[in-house]
């Protein structure tokens, strides 16, 4: 199963608000770096350690997110599923009718000694969606493509709310900030045929239109944590 045709006629000139906007940010000012645009977050509560930590992330279609957690430096693995909902199973049929109450989600694991939870929220709210938009993201619409960030330890909880509250006071948005902040409760890989998407189908319309650009955006704006 794949996105439906006319979603793809529909959205194929749409590009994420929030890269249009850093974009322009970046361009017409004085400086090149995403961090004078994009606040980088003042707090950070979880310490570098060994361990590899996991974090969950949803904003929109689960494709471009994994393609661009997969490129950050110290980001072990990126699994498209599902988190959020209330059923006991998820399966991408029943989310996309909006059944269960999940949102699409990538799972991360990352070295916290190589990357920091506070650096790639800068990068989920930078370049991976746009936190402005409401139950959709580009042409994608229904609650299972909300923004929100599923926490699954103190640290990420303070670390997110603390973000957020700084991006707030900064009026870097032109609109509210409708991300969810919501303990993590379960998660559920998706199907087989959704993990790696963007690798495996990177002349497909809908990558080129709405995930490309994400990754293009990543590379151009994050260099020091990009990785091919």
């Amino acid at each position: 199963m794949t996105r439906s045709l006319p979603r793809f006629l529909t959205g194929l000139v749409i590009i994420p608000a929030a890269l249009v906007l850093i974009d322009a940010r970046l361009t017409s000012g004085a400086t090149s770096s995403p961090s004078l645009s994009l606040p980088v977050p003042a707090f950070d509560a979880g310490p570098a350690t060994a361990a590899d930590d996991t974090a969950y992330f949803a904003g929109g279609c689960f494709w471009g997110i994994e393609g661009v957690f997969e490129h950050l430096k110290g980001v072990k693995s990126a699994v498209s599923g599902y988190s959020g909902g209330t059923a006991a199973s998820a399966n991408y049929g029943d989310v996309s009718d909006g059944n269960t109450g999940h949102a699409e989600t990538v799972r991360v694991i990352y070295d916290p000694s190589q990357i920091s939870y506070a650096q790639m929220l800068h990068v989920f709210f930078s370049v991976a969606h746009d936190p402005t938009q409401l139950n959709r993201q580009g042409p994608d619409r229904g609650p299972q493509y909300r923004s929100a960030l599923f926490f699954n330890n103190p640290g990420q909880q303070q670390t997110a709310e603390r973000y957020v509250a700084q991006l707030t006071a900064a009026k870097f948005f032109p609109r509210p900030i409708v991300t969810q902040l919501v303990p993590l409760t379960a998660f559920y890989p998706a199907e087989e045929y959704h993990q790696d998407y963007m690798v495996k189908n990177p002349n497909q319309p809908y990558i080129v239109f709405h995930d490309a650009p994400k990754v293009a955006a990543l590379k151009r704006n994050f260099a020091s944590i990009y990785k091919d």
